[in-house]
């Protein structure tokens, strides 16, 4: 009987230690979970990517604060007891209360993020660019962003992929007089701030993923297709540009920066930039 006794003691104390390093990793994940992740935020229409982040990260939390109290209280509350609980109802009433948690959880979770995210969805992939928008080319390889401006006359060249090339990454036809003052630079993006940009995105060779994380930018760049893009970048600064799909061996060095100048340097730069012929 006192070893039976003694054992018991010695489960409850355990079930409460554990209750305890529950009730710590919980509160490590709030401590850590609560610092700021994103970098800081520059473009239009990513504080409406950053509400829905948020929204995700406080109702997921709380659910799993709920679940780390929940389990610490039982571990706490019924170690060393020969029984939990009685049975108080029938089988048919616990799995209904069994399944009311998990259709709450998919609400709050997914419903949330659902309704904050589709309008960001609707303004960044549904709708058109404002017609003043600037119109760039960039064309990922393995491991490169070839950006492309169409130069003053405003149209881009035609391109031929015969005529690729260590000389001419783009294969432009040097015949096509469109071509002629396109301007065509290595793994540097120059935007004007403040101003509506079209990204036109295409890869050479694998999947590629075009990513700004400071404008909440992140699209993959395919093979055999166009993808357009738009944002408006409301900061002036140098950012990176970075790759995030696993494109090969020299993943690691696929870096690129944007640089958002004011509306003037930029158009100046423009201006001052050789044409690719």
């Amino acid at each position: 009987m006192e070893a039976k006794v003694a054992s018991s003691v010695s489960s409850a104390g355990e079930g409460k230690l554990l209750a305890l390093v529950i009730w710590m990793i919980l509160l490590v994940v709030i401590v850590v979970g609560a610092r700021r992740w994103l970098p800081e935020l520059a473009s239009e229409h990513g504080a409406g990517i950053d509400v829905m982040l948020q929204y995700l990260f406080v109702t997921v939390g709380g659910l799993l604060a709920i679940g780390h109290i929940a389990f610490g209280y039982f571990l706490w509350r019924f170690s060393g007891k020969p029984n939990v609980t009685h049975r108080l109802s029938s089988p048919k009433a616990e799995r209904r209360w069994s399944l009311i948690p998990i259709v709450l959880m998919t609400v709050v979770a997914e419903g949330g993020v659902f309704v904050l995210g589709m309008p960001v969805w609707a303004k960044f992939y549904a709708a058109a660019a404002p017609p003043e928008a600037i119109t760039v080319e960039v064309t990922a390889e393995q491991f490169a962003w070839n950006v492309r401006y169409s130069g003053q006359d405003g149209v881009f060249g035609k391109t031929a992929h015969e005529l690729l090339s260590l000389n001419n990454p783009l294969g432009l036809d040097e015949e096509d007089a469109a071509a002629q003052d396109d301007v065509l630079i290595l793994n540097e993006l120059f935007l004007p701030v403040n101003h509506p940009a079209r990204i036109r995105l295409r890869s050479k060779d694998v999947i590629h993923s075009f990513f700004l994380p400071s404008h909440r930018v992140k699209q993959d760049a395919v093979p055999g297709m166009t993808i357009d893009l738009w944002f408006v970048p409301t900061e002036v600064g140098t950012f990176e540009i970075a790759c995030t799909e696993l494109c090969g061996f020299g993943h690691y060095q696929m870096r690129g920066l944007l640089k958002v100048l004011p509306q003037a340097e930029f158009e100046q730069l423009i201006r001052d930039e050789p044409s690719f012929f």
